[in-house]
């Protein structure tokens, strides 16, 4: 547009900046901002770290039976060898045809030869190549292959993997090697950013970054994991998690997914926890643990306002193995551990943790909750042998149906009556009662018949008469803590009195 008068056009250039002005202020004020703002550059720190990586993969050997093989297999493989044609009469490639006795299935290798496994990824600790990953890497394998960035390839030693916590130490015949440096993930904070490398999908050495998302997330009775918006799928596991000054802080081990790949969520042991073990790994080839034989369960609001606890925190006994550490200590169920070895409980993961990093055999101090009070016991924790499990007796069976229409259910929906001594001795409960009908607010609750009924608030139970009185003067405003054994397992279940059913 061209202006014939020199006044208009300066007019409509002044007019223009009065409109415009702010807006390109303000688009330089952004500019500036972006400017200053540094996002952070990960490319030296991948130039250190990656040649440390190392991807892992795992064979094993299809084994060879007695009296496998034939002259036909002979004859096929010189026809193959020397002809490049199958055998005459030989089936015609790509036919499905059933094995012969005794014989792999078409598509499997034959039995002998070695066969891959999977690919996984590790990292190297030590110069003298001592390599760390995920014990479910090398799980099974019958050989163990590292390589490193640079195409060496070294047949590696397994020194030892525990399963709990998913940990594997390697060692290969080396010297020299690039190694990464262990950080202190307690330091870990939410938000601050971390990278993995690995070999997703066999793909060596790949390069994904993100945040910390969250810390200790427990997805194991020993692995307060590090969550993280990291991109992780297959191959990336046993690979280091890395903050910006280069240290590792985890191992990549799990993601969170629907699909079996990636959905913006994964998991990273925290690098103190796997040192622990691989201390010990390195050391005698396995990890010790201590344990107490109790088993436990989460305080919730209801419980612990229920108990006169104040805020939910601790760790609920919910049965004692018999002749255990904990049934010796006077430990019983309905206890809250409150403190183990003067370390303060906040929820019930805490304390297989605490007890597993207990050397057997050590004497500790614990503090209980029970009936509106604390308690100090002392404890001698034993070891924690492979796959031990408490015995679980049988849930017992409610008597006879007609007995129970007779009576009325109370404010709790409950029908109970006396266990013989007999029964009692058979439980190993002192006392109790055994629930007949289960109704109202104790059906609701999970209450069900042949459940026994050890406490009603601090009160101990000993006979259907004492119970029904004492929910009588309960107050119906207010939440009760009932303790129910099942098996041999005790939980504590909340219930609001309501008015009594009819049946």
């Amino acid at each position: 547009m061209t202006f014939r008068s020199p006044a208009l056009a300066r007019a409509m250039v002044m007019a223009a900046m009065l409109i415009l002005g702010p807006a390109i202020a303000e688009v330089g004020h952004a500019q500036a901002a972006a400017s200053n703002y540094n996002l952070p550059d990960f490319t030296d720190l991948v130039e250190k770290a990656s040649p440390a990586v190392v991807n892992i993969r795992t064979t094993e050997r299809v084994r060879t039976r007695s009296g496998q093989g034939s002259e036909d297999d002979e004859m096929a493989e010189f026809f193959r060898r020397f002809f490049g044609v199958p055998m005459p009469g030989a089936p015609t490639p790509g036919a499905p045809t059933p094995p012969r006795r005794g014989q792999p299935p078409q598509g499997q290798p034959p039995q002998g030869e070695e066969q891959s496994r999977g690919v996984g990824s590790g990292f190297i600790i030590s110069q003298d190549g001592y390599v760390m990953t995920n014990a479910h890497v090398v799980a099974d394998a019958e050989t163990i292959y590292v390589t490193l960035p640079d195409k060496r390839e070294f047949k590696a030693k397994l020194i030892g993997a525990d399963k709990r916590t998913d940990v594997a130490l390697l060692k290969i015949e080396a010297t020299g090697l690039p190694r990464l440096t262990l950080g202190d993930s307690d330091k870990v904070r939410a938000g601050e950013w971390v990278l993995a490398i690995g070999s997703p999908f066999g793909l060596d050495n790949s390069v994904t970054a993100g945040i910390v998302s969250a810390k200790g997330r427990d997805t194991g009775d020993y692995l307060p994991f590090i969550q993280t918006d990291v991109a992780v799928n297959p191959g990336n596991s046993g690979g280091p998690l890395i903050n910006l000054r280069g240290e590792v802080i985890g191992i990549n081990s799990q993601i969170y997914s629907r699909s079996g790949g990636y959905m913006g969520i994964s998991f990273a042991i925290p690098i103190d926890e796997a040192m622990r073990v691989t201390d010990q790994l390195k050391t005698s080839g396995r990890v010790t643990r201590g344990r107490i034989a109790v088993a436990i369960g989460d305080v919730t609001k209801e419980v612990a306002d229920s108990l006169g606890l104040g805020r939910a925190r601790g760790a609920l006994v919910g049965s004692v193995e018999p002749g255990g550490p904990a049934e010796k200590a006077g430990i019983e169920p309905g206890d809250i551990i409150l403190k183990f070895n003067g370390r303060d409980i906040e929820k019930a993961s805490d304390l297989p943790r605490m007890v597993g990093d207990t050397k057997p055999g050590t004497k500790v101090p614990m503090q209980l909750w029970r009936k509106g009070a604390t308690r100090d016991v002392s404890i001698t924790v034993t070891e924690l042998e492979p796959e031990t499990r408490a015995k679980v007796r049988g849930t017992p069976s409610a008597k006879d149906e007609a007995t129970a229409q007779a009576a009325k259910p109370n404010a709790l929906g409950l029908i109970v009556n006396d266990i013989p001594d007999a029964r009692q001795k058979e439980l190993k409960v002192k006392s109790g009662v055994e629930v007949e009908v289960a109704d109202g607010p104790a059906m609701r609750a999970g209450i069900r018949p042949g459940d026994i009924i050890l406490r009603l608030g601090d009160t101990d139970v000993t006979s259907a008469r004492q119970f029904n009185d004492l929910v009588k003067g309960l107050d119906k405003n207010r939440i009760a803590a009932v303790f129910v054994r099942r098996g041999d397992a005790t939980q504590v279940l909340t219930l609001r009195p309501g008015a009594t059913a009819a049946r």
